[in-house]
């Protein structure tokens, strides 16, 4: 998949979201060499959660290697990258319960808050409509600000009761035994086409 977007040039300091690119990026499948940076991109991006005194979130470990090997074999990382042709934000998919699930969206922070992670889920859902699938899906926080009030600006809605289907169920099962609050943890659906 490959699409482009346009942004506009300035510069910033590191982490405030304020640099930007010229002319166009690309939205295409990761390469096998640019899966470190993509895990870069991912500790990166969970250093907001420090401030909102969510350190053991900004702590955990970026998705594997291998794991991130296997999704880019199957044509399921995608990262945006600059006009350089360096990744600055990606996605990783998964197919649950016959849906495109969204396990990993990340964007660096230097360009955090110009609409990146957004054409990114645009992208996935186009791919999603291609591939005959009905919605993505994802796990999220409920509270924080660029998590659940962030996926619902971005056509997500909250599933609640019959709606989460058995492969969410696992997931939000799989991320208490890890740890995350499942008071503070939701389902949510998008639907494609």
């Amino acid at each position: 998949m490959q699409g482009t977007v346009r942004l506009r040039k300035s510069a910033g300091p590191p982490g405030t979201g304020s640099a930007r690119v010229t002319s166009v990026q690309t939205i295409r499948t990761a390469r096998a060499d640019e899966l470190t940076e993509v895990q870069r991109i991912e500790v990166a991006s969970g250093a907001p959660f420090r401030e909102i005194g969510m350190t053991w979130v900004a702590d955990m470990p970026p998705l594997p290697l291998d794991v991130l090997a296997a999704a880019r074999r199957a044509g399921r990382v995608l990262v945006t990258v600059d006009p350089d042709d360096r990744p600055i934000a990606f996605v990783v998919v998964d197919l649950v319960d016959g849906c495109a699930h969204v396990q990993q969206l990340s964007v660096d922070p230097a360009y955090a808050r110009q609409g990146i992670g957004r054409r990114l889920l645009d992208a996935v859902a186009e791919r999603a409509a291609g591939e005959g699938l009905p919605a993505l899906t994802l796990t999220t926080f409920r509270s924080v600000p660029w998590n659940g009030p962030y996926y619902a600006r971005c056509g997500f809605r909250e599933l609640v009761g019959a709606e989460v289907t058995p492969g969410l169920v696992e997931l939000l099962a799989a991320e208490a035994a890890l740890g995350l609050d499942p008071a503070d943890r939701v389902a949510m659906r998008r639907a494609v086409g």
